[in-house]
């Protein structure tokens, strides 16, 4: 067979993703390590980048770490585990100091004579809590971190990278236990396959919104780290539990702004069309309730009245305190010709955040000796079956500490980086009809939207996994037929994670969190992981 022009490279720990998780872990493993880090896209574009509640975290005398682990317990729906929800709570003050110190500007207010956090309330929190920095909390995270990712000279950063696969011994049939050796990459500027081979592998890629056709997320968010994953032989666990954000614009100009839960939190309040609040039918907390609670009120309300989507109402704030305090989103939707402190704003869900994951230890541990998982990718257990607001980007300084603490004691136990070889390609040519990418993706996306949503039957699950096992089908026929691109890379990646959400949500007898099903309307007695080994069936 061919090979197609490579070139090999090695490094001590390569970093795939520059998310929160991805930055936070490469710089803190810098001070032991050698890292290569690879992002998609530039290194700004991750969902971190676009997160704009914040960071729920402990700082305030009227609040406690116990307040908080009971809020995220009873979010996560008996799912949770109560071990790793307080570990992460009790480490969040740290890791927020640490990125004080950073540079990490969070918005302020006057107390008397001195300052301090202006804190949030999102949904689901029975305190103020959420550390933001106006309502673009997640660029400035990025702006601190990748800022002080570039100036160490122990890190290098390679831009418009996709990742392929993983390398393992087992692949490459070595003796001995299975391990990560390396990764194959698409360099998007010369489209070479590299071969790098690396003692760690460290998979920081986010999550797989774009299954949806409504997402919050961006574009690069179609799921590679669990694919990856999963075709190197590791489990999947939880998949069913996609959270879907309850207010996203509903503008054709703007399918995927995210209108904040902190707009709910400050008083925004949801109503029909009459301007009617209709979310106490479900929940006593009505706007404020956790998010699968009032997603599904919204989603049932749009399907009752047949309205194309609902409205948040936050005028009673005034144009003073929304250009304070949400300075891009009133800029956003004035830009749209909709303006919040005279009108309320048009909003529906979107799938916005993936609870399961990679089955990974606070320290991205995984059980492939080789692979971590950071952030949104894995699976901890902190989340459950829904996620609390703001928990996310707690979660994931936490994992990026805890990784890079132990990382010293993890290299000490693998082999030096060995080389891997090169891709082999074989006579494969560039694709005649790019079209068939193009139609499979939308495909794709609009029957997950329209058969996996907030609502599901096992009717409209099994049409779902029939249609994507013919869609996996003619996704790899098309990999090994043609050469790959980043689109087809990213379509085969979507394919595999749409249908590990299905299989997950087939597997799950219940309504439990983020997976309600109507032909399992009640709780199991006892909370269980779904967790999905590779060949283990048909997906």
């Amino acid at each position: 067979m061919a090979e197609r022009p490579s070139q090999e490279l090695s490094a001590e720990v390569l970093v795939v993703g520059s998310g929160i998780a991805g930055l936070s872990f490469a710089l803190k493993a810098a001070r032991s390590a050698r890292v290569l880090l690879l992002t998609k896209k530039n290194a700004a574009e991750s969902n971190t980048n676009y997160a704009q509640g914040g960071i729920a975290c402990v700082t305030s005398a009227e609040d406690s770490s116990e307040l908080h682990i009971r809020d995220t317990l009873e979010a996560g729906a008996g799912l949770c585990r109560e071990e790793v929800v307080r570990k992460v709570v009790q480490d969040g003050p740290a890791r927020v100091a640490e990125l004080v110190e950073l540079g990490v500007r969070f918005t302020e207010r006057q107390n008397g004579g001195s300052r301090e956090p202006d804190l949030g309330k999102e949904g689901g929190h029975t305190k103020r809590r959420v550390l933001h920095a106006g309502d673009i909390t997640g660029k400035e995270l990025e702006r601190a971190l990748l800022s002080a990712v570039r100036s160490s000279p122990m890190i290098e950063v390679r831009e418009d990278m996709v990742a392929i696969d993983l390398v393992t011994s087992k692949k490459l049939k070595l003796p001995g236990p299975n391990r990560v050796l390396g990764i194959y990459v698409l360099d998007g500027a010369s489209q070479r396959v590299l071969a790098i081979s690396a003692r760690m592998v460290v998979l920081a890629t986010g999550a797989c919104g774009k299954c949806y056709l409504y997402t919050t997320n961006p574009a690069i968010a179609t799921g590679d780290g669990v694919a990856i994953a999963y075709r190197a032989g590791v489990a999947i666990a939880n998949m069913e539990f996609i959270q879907f954000h309850p207010t996203c614009l509903f503008h054709p100009s703007a399918p995927t702004f995210l209108i904040s839960e902190a707009l709910r939190g400050e008083g925004g309040v949801v109503v029909d069309a009459q301007g009617k609040e209709f979310t106490r039918k479900t929940d006593s907390r009505g706007s404020l309730a956790p998010r699968d609670i009032l997603a599904r009120a919204i989603d049932e309300e749009m399907k009752e009245t047949g309205a194309p989507c609902v409205f948040l109402d936050i005028r009673s704030k005034g144009a003073e305190f929304l250009e304070k305090r949400f300075p891009a989103i009133t800029s956003t939707l004035r830009g749209l010709g909709i303006d919040p402190a005279h009108q309320p704003i048009p909003v529906v869900p979107a799938a916005h955040y993936q609870c399961g994951g990679i089955p990974a230890l606070l320290d991205g541990t995984t059980r492939l000796p080789g692979l971590l998982a950071l952030g949104e990718v894995a699976c901890t257990g902190l989340h459950g079956a829904n996620r609390l607001a703001s928990n996310s980007l707690l979660e994931a300084l936490v994992m990026a500490h805890r990784a890079a603490e132990s990382l010293p004691g993890k290299l000490a136990k693998i082999p030096r980086a060995d080389s891997i070889p090169r891709w082999k390609e074989g006579k494969f040519h560039d694709a005649d009809e790019m079209v068939v990418i193009t139609h499979n993706w939308k495909e794709i996306r609009q029957l997950m939207w329209d058969y996996v949503g907030i609502a599901r039957t096992n009717k409209r699950l099994l049409r779902a996994q029939s249609r994507l096992r013919l869609l996996l089908k003619e996704v790899q026929e098309f990999y090994w037929n043609f050469r790959v691109t980043s689109d087809l890379l990213e379509l085969r990646n979507l394919a595999l994670c749409a249908a590990l959400i299905v299989e997950s949500a087939l597997r799950r007898h219940e309504s439990r969190g983020l997976n309600a099903n109507a032909d399992y309307p009640k709780l199991q007695k006892r909370a269980k992981d779904t967790v999905i080994e590779p060949g283990a069936h048909k997906i």
